[in-house]
């Protein structure tokens, strides 16, 4: 045994004296250690939208563990909503985050509108009204930019396809009936529910809104198509005209 000052205190020939062990990482406990264990355990819903982005991206870098890399990414974006709909573009130069673990953030949130997109194609949207608002605002409801799409259904309410009609601005956005009913003939649908989104978040429609659905509606009829809804989307709300009985 040495003292301080490094003289031997007992008979044991001199060793030479060990290498000090690395320093450790101080840990902060199990929950942010072991997210795979509790989604097991406790399933995913108990787990933080850091924890979800870290099992989605697996590893990190030395010094800059993968929780460190996850919350940066909520942090640059503001939700996990907005990360998802975030382009290729947005990731670069984010520490961490290469080309690999973009293209696994970039797949998670499209598997998810085909999910939702089959299930429209397998169920009359009429009977599903969640099931399509959903829908819509996965695909839609974070944009920056106006949007509008087009649900088109067959004669029994399920999705044949799904089509962006028109894409504008932060506040403008041009919107052409007479394609949309060219469209309509070309798909063969009985009937569409429309949508657009309001980078805003706030759903209330406009003046114009209301225009435009009167419009569409009465260009559909000529062909015997009906406009079942139109749809308003926000990141967390969507208004529908149908429910507020404007249709």
């Amino acid at each position: 045994m040495l003292d301080l000052d490094g003289s031997i205190l007992d008979s044991t020939p001199a060793r030479a004296p060990a290498a000090p062990e690395p320093a450790r990482r101080p840990r902060t406990g199990v929950v942010r250690d072991m997210p795979r264990e509790r989604l097991f355990g406790a399933g995913p819903a108990a787990l933080s939208d850091t924890e979800l982005v870290a099992i989605f991206l697996g590893t990190g870098l030395p010094g800059y563990d993968v929780f460190d890399v996850a919350r940066s990414l909520l942090e640059r974006f503001g939700s996990l909503r907005a990360m998802l709909d975030a382009t290729p573009a947005d990731f670069d130069g984010m520490r961490g985050i290469g080309p690999a673990k973009t293209a696994v953030l970039l797949a998670v949130v499209e598997m998810a509108r085909r999910a939702l997109a089959e299930q429209a194609r397998e169920q009359p949207l009429i009977d599903s009204t969640s099931a399509v608002h959903d829908y819509v605002r996965l695909l839609i409801g974070s944009r920056p930019y106006e949007v509008f799409v087009c649900l088109y259904l067959d004669a029994r309410h399920r999705l044949i396809d799904t089509e962006e009609t028109s894409r504008g601005s932060l506040t403008r956005l041009a919107v052409y009936p007479r394609e949309i009913v060219r469209r309509a003939l070309d798909t063969n649908a009985a009937s569409l529910i429309v949508a657009h989104n309001h980078p805003s978040g706030a759903v209330k429609p406009s003046a114009s809104d209301r225009q435009l659905t009167q419009v569409l509606r009465e260009a559909l009829a000529l062909i015997d198509v009906r406009l079942v809804d139109h749809l308003v989307v926000g990141c967390h709300d969507v208004f529908s005209f149908a429910h507020a009985g404007w249709l």
